[in-house]
């Protein structure tokens, strides 16, 4: 039998970024540590912050549940390796 544990991070709203930023030089790169598993930061890798886009997600009725019409609107941030070289990957 398999251990199973309940990973329930905080997630971070928009004004929790807004005040994370709030004081960061309109030039600073952002990164992002990944973190290896759930909740696990020690062995981290460290991205970098190259995108953002607006996503609303739906769900439409369905016959088991008709009046079903919920969505969710968020940002979608998109990290990349740190610039630098690497192998090829053939």
């Amino acid at each position: 039998m398999t251990d199973v544990f309940e990973h329930t991070p905080q997630i971070w709203n928009a004004a929790q970024l807004r005040d994370a930023l709030k004081d960061l030089p309109d030039d600073a790169p952002i990164h992002i540590g990944v973190a290896g598993d759930p909740g696990d930061f020690d062995g981290y890798r460290d991205f970098v912050l190259v995108d953002a886009h607006q996503v609303e997600s739906w769900w439409p009725a369905t016959s088991t549940v008709p009046e079903r019409t919920e969505t969710a609107k968020a940002l979608t941030l998109f990290a990349d390796w740190e610039p630098g070289a690497y192998d090829r990957l053939d």
